[in-house]
């Protein structure tokens, strides 16, 4: 069943409940004694899924000490968050994408050491807050899932071309220099076929949110009322960045600003911006840099082989290695990537060179050792350091640097444009004004 049969499917089915039903329960969209408050897809959104993560978010928010936005604003914001949420999950759900348990249980045990406490430990730490532990696991394999999925479909996507690089360093050469920004933003998303009296709609809605900026109220409590950017509970706050690390467009905004400013209203593809720089500070280049030779052997995750598939034969090989099988002579028999002819052998490798799972996994390990079975983008690897050493930095490293700041630049408004026709092309019925 294709994605638009199931779609129809569930509202017909919907529609054929409703009329079939005798009581006024139903007919108000009442299931169990729960309201529904959004369908997506062939799922449904209640009022007290919405009431539990809103009372999560008005703790989160006022031990950061925010100023509460008004409740029905906040409402609305959370919904949306949730159907963003349940957009992507259904997603990654029909392409195969779910991280097993044996992964799940590797995060809580990070998070659990992370807190300097015993898996046990965490789990009571956790109940002893009111929180089921096994919804709590639920909540974090469906942000992994997120996470994956966007290294997937965005991360390992962006193409960054040699010109663009070129551009990047005839501009930092004729800059002198790179200062860091720590800025704050609200982002008011636009449907990507929005009509112009949607536009103006959303307009209106951003230009008010600029006003009761500019007259001073507080710019974290704004973003919880108005973004509809991920980080919008943070109060909008995006942490320090290099300019060349910036979206292209609040780095061209912010270099104009003065601390505690707040620009005007910006538009990009991805809807309108405000965004307030809270504070800017001189950078410097490292004069060297940390260099990695490296080795690895891969195995895909496709329609044919599962991740648990290719998880199980690395773990073969890998016991393998420890009993002292030679490691190239295994990445020539299984890796499918293009350095199997070498042994698995990548060369040197600097920062940024490789996607982020593979190099923080890399960089945890000590020369000699073996990395346990991980997962990136690409599939599950086998990693090897071979030996570390520093290097002055090169045009070679400029150039890698350059597209590692352009790759983190052009990021976030790819993965806006992303979530944007994700959404557009989902099914979305939204009841929260439904009484």
């Amino acid at each position: 069943m294709n994605k638009l049969t199931t779609r129809l499917f569930a509202l017909f089915s919907l529609l054929g409940l409703l009329a079939a039903a005798s009581t006024p329960a139903v007919a108000a969209n009442i299931i169990d004694g729960d309201r529904i408050v959004a369908i997506v897809d062939n799922e449904i959104i209640t009022k007290n899924e919405l009431d539990s993560r809103l009372e999560a978010a008005l703790s989160q928010l006022r031990k950061q000490g925010t100023p509460l936005p008004p409740q029905e604003q906040l409402e609305r914001q959370m919904l949306e968050r949730l159907i963003m949420e349940r957009v992507q999950l259904q997603y990654a759900s029909e392409t195969g994408l779910k991280p097993d348990d044996a992964q799940l249980d590797q995060a809580l045990g990070r998070i659990a050491e992370n807190n300097k406490m015993s898996p046990e430990q965490f789990r009571k730490a956790v109940e002893a807050d009111g929180i089921e532990f096994a919804r709590f696991r639920e909540e974090i394999r469906n942000e992994m899932t997120i996470a994956r999925l966007r290294e997937r479909e965005v991360d390992s996507k962006l193409v960054i071309a040699d010109g663009e690089i070129d551009n990047y360093l005839a501009a930092q050469a004729a800059s002198g220099g790179n200062e860091e920004y720590q800025i704050a933003h609200i982002l008011l998303r636009a449907p990507e076929s929005a009509s112009p009296e949607q536009l103006q709609k959303l307009r209106e809605r951003a230009e008010q949110a600029l006003g009761r900026a500019q007259a001073g109220e507080n710019f974290a409590e704004l973003a919880a009322t108005y973004s509809d950017a991920p980080d919008a509970l943070q109060g909008g706050a995006i942490g320090w960045r290099p300019r060349d690390r910036l979206p292209t467009l609040y780095a061209e905004t912010a270099v104009n600003l003065q601390p505690g400013q707040v620009s005007g209203l910006l538009r990009s593809s991805a809807g309108f911006h405000l965004i307030k720089l809270l504070d800017k500070r001189g950078g410097n280049e490292p004069a060297s840099v940390q260099q990695t030779h490296a080795r690895h052997i891969l195995v895909r995750v496709n329609e044919v082989q599962s991740e648990a598939d290719a998880r199980h034969k690395l773990e073969i090989v890998r016991e393998r290695i420890e009993n002292g099988v030679d490691f190239a002579e295994q990445a020539r028999l299984y890796s499918q990537d293009g350095s199997a002819a070498k042994g698995g052998d990548l060369g040197w490798l600097n920062p940024g060179d490789t996607v982020p799972e593979f190099e923080r996994a890399m960089d945890a390990l000590q020369a000699g050792e073996l990395s346990p079975v991980i997962q990136s983008p690409f599939g599950m690897h086998l990693i090897q350091v071979l030996e570390r050493r520093e290097r002055d930095v090169s045009n070679e490293r400029q150039r890698a640097v350059a597209r590692q700041a352009l790759r983190e630049r052009k990021l976030d408004d790819a993965y806006q444009d992303w979530l944007r026709q994700l959404r557009d092309r989902a099914y979305v019925e939204n009841r929260l004004d439904e009484r």
